[in-house]
């Protein structure tokens, strides 16, 4: 690298993931577009009956809500500017909106994980202490953890961005359909150490310890409702797998988009390498609203009682 290139740090990348797809870029973008759509419309309603309706103001329902309020900003993020660059034929991004759209996803991302962790010790209260659980869990409980896990993780997300921002870029290509900041750190001409240092220790710290909560909430919360046998525990054992579905999907995408590189190096084409993390990233962002509006039967139920009522009011 010559000394000229040092002194000029680049402001707008190069999206390679839309250049390998362009050549069946209009299907994927009606495809993002149907998913934006589709997706927003189950979050939109989900968000709408717990809001709404009083019998749904419990703990477990405010929790999906945020979770689902948290699908929104990753739909959001992602879909909408995907849709558009795939139809308008552009594939650059500069600095400033690339470090906006991997700090929406980054924090969409963590948040997942902090509100999974926290569904499974609220399910593990309610059915280990229900006696206690009402006072250990109250609805205003439940809206002070969610508040203080979104502070905490702008500030962690806030604190990345910063360190990412400090960086000059000699690197133009990014190898995926959206900015992340793994794939900015590579195009670094500066050292990169502090920014893998922050990312590895902070990452194994939280993924690690959310996990050994979630694992023991979870299987303690299975024996207990194997043991029972009761109508009250097989019901809870359905919404526990619920959560659990959606959170292994979660995990799942999450595993192989992040691993994607070690998996496929040198193994398998870019393009290929490239549609990983566009399916797997479209699946972890639309798969939760699906989940819950379908297989929560309070949310399914308030849901299609507002659709027919919507329904009915056109046809009068």
């Amino acid at each position: 690298m010559n000394s000229s290139s040092k002194n000029v740090s680049v402001t707008n990348f190069i999206l390679v993931g839309l250049i390998e797809i362009e050549s069946f870029g209009y299907v994927c973008a009606l495809l993002a577009l149907a998913l934006f759509s589709v997706t927003l419309f189950m979050s939109s309603m989900i968000v709408y009956v717990t809001w709404t309706e009083k019998s749904l103001h419990e703990p477990m329902y405010i929790l999906i809500c945020v979770l689902i309020m948290n699908v929104m900003l990753g739909n959001a993020s992602y879909y909408p500017k995907l849709a558009i660059d795939l139809l308008s034929g552009c594939s650059t991004i500069s600095l400033t909106g690339c470090l906006c759209q991997s700090f929406c996803i980054q924090f969409y991302a963590a948040s997942e994980l902090y509100i999974f962790t926290t569904m499974a010790y609220d399910r593990y209260l309610a059915v280990g202490h229900p006696l206690r659980y009402h006072t250990l869990m109250t609805n205003i409980t439940t809206q002070k953890i969610s508040l203080a896990l979104c502070v905490f993780n702008v500030v962690l997300v806030l604190v990345d961005t910063a360190l990412t921002l400090r960086l000059t870029f000699c690197g133009v290509n990014i190898n995926n359909v959206f900015c992340e900041r793994i794939s900015l750190q590579p195009l670094a001409c500066n050292d990169i150490t502090v920014n893998i240092m922050y990312d590895t220790i902070l990452t194994s710290c939280i993924v690690i310890g959310c996990l050994l909560v979630i694992m023991y909430c979870y299987i303690r919360t299975v024996i207990i409702c194997l043991k029972l046998s009761t109508e009250p525990s097989l019901k809870a054992l359905h919404t526990l797998m619920t959560h659990m579905l959606a959170f292994s999907i979660y995990m799942g995408t999450l595993l192989f988009v992040n691993f994607r590189y070690s998996l496929t190096t040198g193994s398998v084409s870019t393009k290929v390498d490239i549609i990983i993390p566009l399916i797997g990233t479209s699946i972890a962002i639309s798969a939760n609203p699906l989940i819950y509006g379908i297989r929560t039967k309070a949310l399914r139920e308030k849901i299609a009682c507002h659709l027919h009522k919507i329904v009915c009011r056109q046809k009068e």
